[in-house]
């Protein structure tokens, strides 16, 4: 039988974690399993957020998982646990095999296929450590939140700023003898207020996000911009309905390739639930677009070498002159398809959609007039259909300059129309995510008002 040791005080870094998915891997293999996965992950973490000046939560944590799935030809089982003694983990292994031997057979499940998996690792340079202590969290979140409250006298009342700190390691392997493992960090620092004049009140917020903390905007930068973004939308309108051209600024318009993406994700496909269905090699954008997926961007926040199934990612068009070119697959996926996975397990790495040579104050003279969306509300998208519904806030533009903030408006449209309207995608590229994109003007939706 073979040895499962137990881990302690583990850190971010150590290879004893490897040690336990191979250990694992051979229990594995000794309750029967003709294949197996294993993913181990820990993390620790500090979140601070103060408020009104007052510290109102202090978080400190330490987490850690392993997961196991198993197959018995093609019966799968699954079992979990934050137990990392051997009798847990071994009794974990037991579960998972316990669960496959009741498990119908499925003819796609099993292991990605073997010649997929990523045998050259790179370094995306994605872990940096902050060291950052309480106290100094403290006094981080306190400066930004007294930027932001000391804008303005309109600043009436604070949701507070928050600074948070993770680090974490995760590992993977299976039984075609993959194992691949790296460290990565995540910092960030966001403040949101809340601004009055006369009878009108508003929040909004702005926040920053890196690998690095020393890629962070400064705590002066973020308070003043959630500030200045919550007094510009004082004294807000009401639009009657009408029919308009629309800019979806950068931080709103990652939403709508988060959309194209659930459209031509493996799930949908063979589910036959979305309106994208057989649609590849079809123009589904004009042909200026090109929508690409770079996974190894270093301190990328998408950037992975490998995906949750340790297939090898690869820099790829998934949109080329406007056409579709590949959908985003998983092993199942793809195998219920008749194709091959894209190494997308677990979502898509550093999505881009290339900008064209206009600024947001750029698109909004080419727009001359129309709406500028700032804000999304409410998830009315019905992926099967294309058909877009959502709450909406932001600012009418005229002549080509912003006249005043609107709000309780709906934008609606189908995502199919809303594509192929595309006009240009600004340069002002949000890269807070693992969707990058510009501000992105489209020619007309509908904008439901009074």
């Amino acid at each position: 039988m073979p040895q499962i040791t137990a881990i302690d005080n583990l850190t971010p870094n150590n290879t004893q974690l490897q040690d336990l998915v191979h250990s694992m891997l051979a229990e594995a293999r000794t309750q029967g399993a003709s294949a197996a996965e294993v993913g181990v992950s820990i993390e620790t973490g500090l979140s601070v957020n103060v408020r009104l000046g007052e510290v109102e939560t202090l978080e400190y944590n330490r987490d850690k998982g392993l997961g196991v799935t198993v197959y018995f030809g093609q019966r799968k089982g699954s079992a979990n646990t934050s137990d990392f003694t051997p009798e847990a983990m071994r009794e974990t292994v037991r579960a998972a095999c316990g669960i496959a031997k009741y498990t119908a057979a499925d003819e796609y499940s099993g292991l990605a296929d073997a010649q997929l998996m990523a045998r050259d690792i790179p370094d995306l340079d994605l872990c940096h450590p902050w060291g950052i202590n309480a106290e100094q969290a403290i006094e981080l979140a306190s400066e930004c939140e007294g930027v932001a409250r000391s804008m303005d006298t309109r600043i009436t009342n604070s949701e507070g700023a928050s600074v948070s700190s993770h680090e974490g390691y995760r590992v993977y392997g299976n039984s075609h003898g993959f194992i691949g493992a790296y460290p990565s960090t995540r910092h960030s620092l966001s403040c949101a207020v809340i601004g009055g004049e006369g009878e009108s009140m508003q929040r909004d917020y702005w926040f920053s996000v890196a690998r690095n903390s020393a890629d962070l905007d400064s705590a002066t930068e973020v308070g003043r911009r959630a500030a200045e973004r919550t007094l510009r939308r004082l004294n807000g309108q009401r639009l009657s309905t009408r029919q308009s051209p629309v800019i979806f600024s950068a931080e709103v318009a990652t939403g709508l390739l988060s959309h194209f993406i659930s459209a031509i994700r493996g799930g949908a496909l063979y589910r036959k639930a979305t309106f994208l269905l057989d649609h590849l090699g079809k123009p589904i954008f004009p042909d200026f677009v090109h929508i690409h997926e770079a996974p190894h961007i270093r301190k990328g926040l998408g950037s992975a070498p490998f995906d949750s199934e340790g297939v090898a990612t690869c820099v790829r068009d998934i949109v080329s002159e406007g056409v579709l070119q590949s959908y985003v697959l998983d092993a199942y996926a793809a195998r219920k398809l008749g194709m091959q996975t894209t190494g997308n397990a677990g979502g898509v790495h550093n999505l881009i959609i290339d900008s064209g040579k206009l600024d947001l104050k750029a698109l909004l003279k080419h727009m001359d007039k129309g709406l500028l969306v700032t804000e999304l509300m409410g998830m009315g998208i019905n992926i099967v259909t294309g058909d877009y519904s959502r709450g909406a806030a932001g600012f009418w533009v005229e002549h080509g300059e912003i006249q005043y903030p609107v709000e309780e408006i709906t934008i609606a449209g189908n995502l199919r129309d809303i594509f192929m309207s595309i006009i240009d995608v600004g340069t002002d590229i949000e890269r807070r995510g693992s969707i990058h994109t510009g501000s992105i003007l489209v020619r007309e939706m509908t904008i439901a008002g009074e």
